[in-house]
């Protein structure tokens, strides 16, 4: 007999329950997006996190407060690679007009590019930490201030400095921080979190003017292959007897600045002086040894391949670009010119072990009737040599980036020099080319070296630096890759100890770290910036007034460092009236 299954009537062992929502063990937060192994909430899951903006003058790099790193990094003109602003601003009333107002254009194309395209967000609930840097001049400020304000509509903006911020990144409050930018070099010391503006030094030696030296230096030595003109010369015609040499069109800024991240480096200092150089040629070295290839254009000296022909801004970046100081050639002095930087180049040849690079680039016009790209051939020795031009000092103008660094320990008090010399951080994209940081610290101790009397002439000469030579046991940098020893204690501890974030990004790492603790710089709310508006003051509201850029006044509540209260003790600055002189008695 078949058994029927039946459908059981008493209850089971079995007591259903409700799922439990699994949480990370010692934490009190949900865990995060699968995408990211953090167990802090995201910040696309909440509006608590801060936007963080470093504006460069070329590379902005953009993300959220409380992360490592950027969530993007882009040009600010993506496509030419050039810089939304210089320090030469128009004197024209005209032309600075249209300056500034194409200025306001591009700068709020980056700004909604950063919200509605690198990070999708909503800029109406972000407050944003803008990273500044100490001379970033005012009227910029101002125009960042009002797109951020007036079009995004942020609820409030804090102003930190670059400096400042770098320093928080690597776990320091005290320390001498050098930015090596694009448009200059800036050391700044920094005591207990606070800034010491007035001890502030720049030089103008810094990526762009690496990057007019590099385009200078390819036009006097480089060689260039252009594209041959059909398939059978390509194969019959030997590539020595195409060579000639560069052509100016080619070098446009997005192939230099190709050549500067890929392909330069920076070598040990040579042996010899550059003293020795200037002053007579090596024996066997004659200048006609190293000849450049032939041109295919009519002869060009050698101050127009400096300086001629790189537009009004380039030309003017590039005016002293060769060779640094080693000429300034006159009508009378142009072949000595030559010879000196002919026997420069034979030296760094001679010396160097680097190899040619061959790459592909597109070529000019005049020659775009062939088949394919010419070819870039880069001489060994000027990727290796290239930078020299940011270690070579001796001009009161443009002091190399080792005595911007002497000259603000000359600055700040005697008793913090030796903490300021044990703890001196590197940043900034220039800082990022390999064998930067090591060659820096060398060039501190050349600077600082005593002088040799037997090559000084009979006039006595000027130690620059002989107060600061106490201090070399003590040269240490945070972020040196490969730190020598040193006999003083503090030295071995501070140098290398840095963490691992890149040059470029240290001011972005502080601006997340500090946004992450809820602090920051000087903090800016829209109804502040709301209430400064002159324009506002006795309109109605229905009427709507739109300044140019050229015509806005900045308003006094963007923070500015050389706009501060008077000391305690200045006088002030209005004369007080004499007090009245007493009557005599009985008058």
């Amino acid at each position: 007999m078949s058994t029927v299954s039946s459908t059981p009537r008493t209850k089971t062992g079995i007591t259903p329950a409700t799922p439990t929502t699994t949480r990370v063990t010692g934490s009190h937060v949900l865990q995060a997006s699968p995408h990211y192994t953090t167990t802090r909430r995201h910040s696309l899951y909440g509006t608590e996190d801060r936007v963080v903006i470093d504006p460069g003058s070329r590379i902005w790099k953009v993300g959220f407060s409380g992360e490592g790193k950027p969530r993007d990094v882009f040009y600010a003109d993506a496509k030419n690679y050039g810089s939304l602003w210089s320090w030469n601003r128009a004197t024209d009333p005209t032309e600075k007009a249209e300056q500034d107002n194409m200025l306001e254009i591009n700068l709020e194309r980056c700004m909604r590019s950063v919200f509605h395209e690198s990070l999708l967000a909503e800029p109406k609930a972000r407050k944003v930490i803008l990273v500044e840097h100490p001379l970033m001049p005012l009227y910029i400020k101002d125009m960042l201030a009002h797109i951020l304000f007036s079009n995004l509509q942020v609820p409030s903006i804090s102003f930190a400095s670059s400096h400042l911020l770098s320093l928080l990144s690597v776990g320091r409050i005290t320390g001498l921080v050098l930015d090596c930018g694009h448009l200059e070099s800036t050391a700044l010391p920094i005591f207990a979190a606070r800034p010491l503006f007035p001890q502030l030094r720049t030089t103008p030696l810094a990526g762009s003017r690496f990057s007019s030296h590099i385009r200078a230096l390819l036009l006097l030595f480089g060689s260039y292959l252009p594209p041959p003109t059909t398939l059978s010369a390509a194969v019959n015609v030997p590539a020595a007897n195409r060579t000639t040499r560069v052509p100016q069109e080619i070098l446009t800024d997005a192939v230099i600045e190709d050549i500067k991240t890929r392909c330069c480096f920076v070598s040990d200092a040579l042996e010899s002086s550059l003293s020795d150089v200037r002053g007579s040629s090596p024996a066997g070295d004659d200048p006609s040894d190293h000849e450049p290839p032939p041109s295919s254009d009519p002869a060009m000296s050698e101050s127009e391949f400096s300086r001629g022909s790189l537009g009004q801004e380039s030309a003017a970046e590039s005016e002293f670009s060769i060779i640094s100081h080693l000429t300034h050639s006159t009508s009378s002095g142009e072949a000595s010119s030559e010879k000196h930087i002919q026997v420069l180049a034979n030296m760094y040849m001679r010396h160097s072990t680097a190899t040619n690079l061959h790459i592909r680039v597109v070529p000019p016009v005049s020659q775009q009737t062939g088949t394919g790209r010419g070819t870039l051939i880069i001489p060994g020795w000027v990727r290796e040599r290239a930078a020299e031009v940011l270690f070579e000092g001796g001009d009161v103008d443009e002091s190399s980036v080792a005595e911007v660094i002497l000259d603000a320990l000359l600055k700040v008090p005697l008793d913090l020099r030796k903490t300021m010399a044990s703890s001196i951080l590197i940043t900034g994209g220039t800082a990022m080319l390999p064998g930067f940081i090591p060659r820096l610290h060398t060039e501190l101790l050349r600077a600082t070296a005593p002088l040799n009397i037997l090559s000084t002439r009979s006039r006595p000469t000027y130690d620059r630096y002989a107060s600061l030579r106490p201090l070399v046991p003590h040269f240490a940098i945070l972020n040196n890759p490969t730190p020598v020893p040193s006999s003083s204690a503090r030295a071995n501890v501070n140098a290398g100890k840095a963490p691992a974030f890149t040059p470029a990004t240290m001011a972005w790492v502080g601006g997340s770290l500090a946004g992450a603790l809820k602090t920051g710089g000087v903090e800016v709310a829209r109804e502040k910036w709301d209430e400064s508006d002159p324009s506002q003051t006795d309109q109605d509201d229905d009427v709507i007034m739109v300044i140019p850029a050229s015509e806005r006044i900045p308003r006094n509540v963007i923070p500015d460092w050389t706009r501060g209260l008077l000391p305690a003790g200045a006088p002030p600055a209005v004369a007080l009236k004499p007090l009245p002189s007493p009557q005599p008695v009985g008058a």
